[in-house]
């Protein structure tokens, strides 16, 4: 799933909202007008999925359970790198690709392989592929935060870069890649990338798509080098604090000894440093 098919057109905030319950309250019924319920520790999951059959290596109970076993897994994760560990649980539903695009095609600019308003919505699969492992860690570092702190809004930059950042994480990824960087740094020489400042409203879907992409992987950029320099244990530290107080500012001089300007200005430094290598 790329950046930018996480992009939520539309106009206002508000106008979003109310499009996003309207869809949501007619997509339940599902392809066959039912959707399959199972329970974990910690998720409810309702599958909706045309699968075949039920049972078997390819059925639709193994896809559900290994569905679960990757959020399980997924939530052991989450607390271990960024603190987070919601007390409810947390519901997941995942639409047949059809419905799904029905549904919702009208709440994304790209097409979208899922998002998080309350509850996790995916674009279901038939398999557990790459791409919905990665779709699942992203979005509940979103749910995440909506569990812990539902009155609290993160700026679309720390939300989205450490929903970027866990779900590279969790294929083992550490560093961003060489066309990542090549791509910031033409987007730096340029005069095109942004201030934290900008991308500090709630979405981001207010931007195009070209402004979009590049608003995402800066803000995964940006968590991904405050991992590299002062730690991954650094993250889960902030996360704690900010949850702990609503303070950005306060949690980055506990966490950081210092303000995100003062790390922001660091962080478009070693950009430049790390192409010269």
């Amino acid at each position: 799933m790329t950046m930018r098919e996480r992009l939520v057109a539309g106009g206002g905030l508000l106008a979003s909202l109310f499009l996003i319950a309207t869809a949501l309250a007619a997509a339940e019924r599902g392809a066959d007008g039912r959707f399959d319920k199972r329970v974990s520790s910690h998720f409810v999951l309702y599958q909706d999925v045309d699968i075949d059959q039920s049972f078997g290596l390819r059925g639709s109970r193994r896809f559900e359970q290994q569905v679960l076993d990757t959020l399980e897994s997924a939530y052991r994760r989450l607390d271990q790198y960024l603190g987070l560990r919601p007390r409810r649980p947390i519901t997941v539903v995942i639409y047949d690709p059809a419905v799904f695009d029905a549904r919702f095609a009208n709440l994304f600019r790209f097409s979208a392989a899922g998002f998080y308003e309350g509850t996790i919505r995916i674009r279901g699969a038939t398999e557990l592929h790459q791409q919905l492992i990665q779709v699942l860690h992203h979005e509940l570092v979103h749910a995440a935060f909506g569990s812990e702190a539902p009155t609290m809004r993160l700026p679309a930059w720390l939300g989205e870069g450490l929903a970027e950042w866990f779900e590279a994480r969790a294929l083992g990824k550490r560093r961003i890649s060489a066309g990542q960087l090549a791509y910031l740094n033409q987007a730096s020489q340029s005069g095109g990338l942004y201030t934290l400042a900008d991308l500090s409203r709630p979405s981001l879907a207010y931007l195009g798509p070209e402004q979009a992409a590049l608003a995402y992987l800066q803000s995964y950029a940006f968590v991904e080098f405050l991992a590299r320099r002062y730690g991954e244990r650094s993250l889960r530290e902030f996360c704690l604090e900010f949850l702990r107080t609503g303070n950005l500012a306060r949690a980055f001089a506990r966490s950081y000894r210092g303000d995100w300007s003062q790390l922001e200005e660091a962080f478009r430094s070693d950009l430049g440093a790390g192409a010269a290598r």
